[in-house]
Order: C-alpha cells, then structure tokens, then sequence
C-alpha cells in the first residue's frame, strides 16, 4: 500500500520533471530562431505572419532579443515550478506560472491563427507543446 503511494509519487514528479525539460527543449528552439532572424538569418517568412520576408529589418532584428530573455525567463518559471530549478522563484511568486501558461495560450492561438502557411506548420506544433507542458506543470 504504501509503496504504491510512492511509485505514484515517484511517477507524478518524473512526468512534471519530463514536462519542464521538454517545454526546456521546445523553448531552446524557439530562442535559436530568433537568435538566428536576429543576426541576419532569411527565415523572415516563418514569423510574424510572414511580414519580413527574407532578413528582418534592423529594428525587428534588435526586437528579437528581448525575446530571447522573455522566452529564457519563461522557461526558468517553468523549471522553478517543476521544482528543478530554482524552486524558490514559484514559491516566492506562484502567480508567474499562471502568467507563463496564459502567454503560452495566447501564443497558440496566434501561430494558429496566422495567415503564414509556414508558421502554422512550423511554429503551432511547437507552441502546442510548450502549451502542454506549461499546463502539466501549472496544474501541479
């Protein structure tokens, strides 16, 4: 009896840990993109609903990188509330999480609602996995 409280136990944590490190990974390859389009990449057409195609402009590649520090800062209440990292940060301000998951929605929506063919493709599936992995580990 006791043991299998622990195996669910044992089982909850690796699934919420499992969450962090995908949404992790996920993220990882949304900040290389815009790392990319901000030192010159031509992959204009795949965001912002193909607006830039080909290289983005100066002022949109330097809006890339604040991006880079929100998506990075995301990720790290991510991990703060899976308890992998940093566990004092979710505790301290429990309602970030909440924020994060609320952004991700928002980002869904939007890659799903985009007229870009591309994004749609490339870029729904990713922020639907960052959307469930924000959830399982919100719904903690």
């Amino acid at each position: 009896m006791v043991l299998d409280y622990f195996n669910a136990y044992i089982s909850a944590q690796v699934s919420l840990i499992l969450a962090a490190q995908v949404y992790l990974a996920l993220t990882l390859i949304v900040v290389v993109f815009q790392f990319a389009l901000a030192i010159g990449m031509p992959w204009g057409a795949l965001a912002m609903a193909g607006k830039f195609p080909g290289k983005y402009p100066l002022k949109m590649r330097l809006a890339c990188l604040p991006m880079i520090v929100l998506l990075g800062t995301w990720a790290l209440i991510i991990a703060s509330r899976a308890a992998w990292v940093y566990p004092e940060i979710a505790r301290s301000f429990p309602a970030l999480v909440w924020i994060v998951l609320g952004l991700n929605v928002l980002s869904f929506v939007m890659n799903l609602a985009t007229p870009s063919k591309w994004e749609r493709i490339i870029w729904a599936p990713i922020t639907f996995g960052l959307l469930c992995c924000s959830l399982r580990v919100t719904l903690s």
